[in-house]
């Protein structure tokens, strides 16, 4: 079989990231135009349906792939319309406020003060100094989007079993609920059976408020075992995987799965799946220091042939 040339394989590669960020356009056009109107911003599964994104999985590949969330991106874009309407002369400060989406004109100051220093009536008509605001707004964007080189393998992951507790809070209280596993694993003489540490995020704690955060702790054992409620049994894998390691702080373990999505995804001739992302914990941070712990990072994909065609 004669191997790609690299010609062939860089108009690939140029063609897959053209295509994803069409799709990433194609929300922003959609976003713009909403703003524009002032009508109310389209739901998830609309601006899931423009991307041609999952559902499951679009808040995750949005932020991975633009470097902000899908609410920044909209704080973005109304500021960027609000900082184009006050090159017009004629226009009041509380009718671009409006016209740009803010409740009222003292969050539009807010917000405005945040990215210039200045007030909006000490910017209007000097098009320099909004023509900097631009730019800081575009700045914003791309220092987020910075990425890391990246080693991922694509892994087949057969379905295993581990028992599962699910925890509601702040990421660096994790480590109650596992030692409640743990303590359970120890009264039941189940401690020698534990093979491995996994955690199913049940979104981006980032993103969330601690009362919103929701994990799946969970311990794997060599043998069966039916813990008491509310720990359950939970069934992950099955499939194929990006895994990719991470090394450092546990709580850092999404900026691996941003690079994941979005800087490896877009090249890979994989898409998401619609399954969870799953980490494996190699190291314990009791014993092990936080610059050295280790995890794996699992992101369920599957080969494509190529692009569909609304790509």
């Amino acid at each position: 079989m004669l191997a790609a040339s690299p010609d062939r394989s860089l108009a690939v590669k140029n063609t897959t990231l053209n295509a994803y960020a069409r799709r990433v356009d194609a929300v922003i056009s959609l976003l713009q135009a909403t703003i524009a109107r002032g009508d109310d911003l389209p739901g998830l599964a609309e601006l899931a349906a423009t991307a041609h994104f999952s559902r499951f999985h679009f808040h995750r590949i949005w932020r991975a792939l633009t470097g902000e969330t899908v609410g920044a991106t909209v704080a973005r874009l109304r500021m960027a319309r609000a900082l184009h309407l006050l090159a017009e002369p004629e226009a009041t400060i509380t009718a671009i406020a409006l016209a740009a989406g803010y409740e009222t004109p003292e969050a539009f100051a807010r917000a405005f003060r945040e990215i210039t220093d200045a007030s909006p009536s000490e910017l209007r008509g000097d098009a320099g100094r909004l023509a900097q605001a631009r730019d800081r707004l575009d700045g914003r964007r791309a220092a987020a989007k910075a990425l890391a080189a990246l080693r991922v393998d694509v892994v087949s992951v057969e379905p295993f079993e581990v028992v599962a507790l699910r925890n509601r809070g702040a990421f660096d209280d994790l480590d109650q609920a596992y030692a409640r596993l743990f303590a359970w694993a120890g009264e039941a003489g189940l401690v020698e059976s534990i093979v491995g540490l996994h955690g199913v995020p049940l979104g981006d704690h980032r993103d969330l408020p601690p009362e919103q955060y929701e994990f799946d702790c969970a311990i794997r054992l060599a043998v069966p075992a039916e813990p008491p409620s509310p720990a359950r049994i939970l069934r992950i894998g099955g499939g194929d995987y990006a895994r990719a390691r991470h090394v450092g702080a546990y709580r850092d373990l999404e900026a691996l799965v941003d690079a994941v999505l979005g800087e490896w995804l877009p090249e890979s001739g994989h898409a998401l799946r619609d399954a969870p992302i799953h980490y494996d914990f190699l190291d314990d941070p009791e014993v092990v220091p936080e610059a050295l712990l280790r995890a794996d990072v699992f992101v369920p994909v599957v080969a494509v042939a190529e692009l569909p065609a609304h790509a």
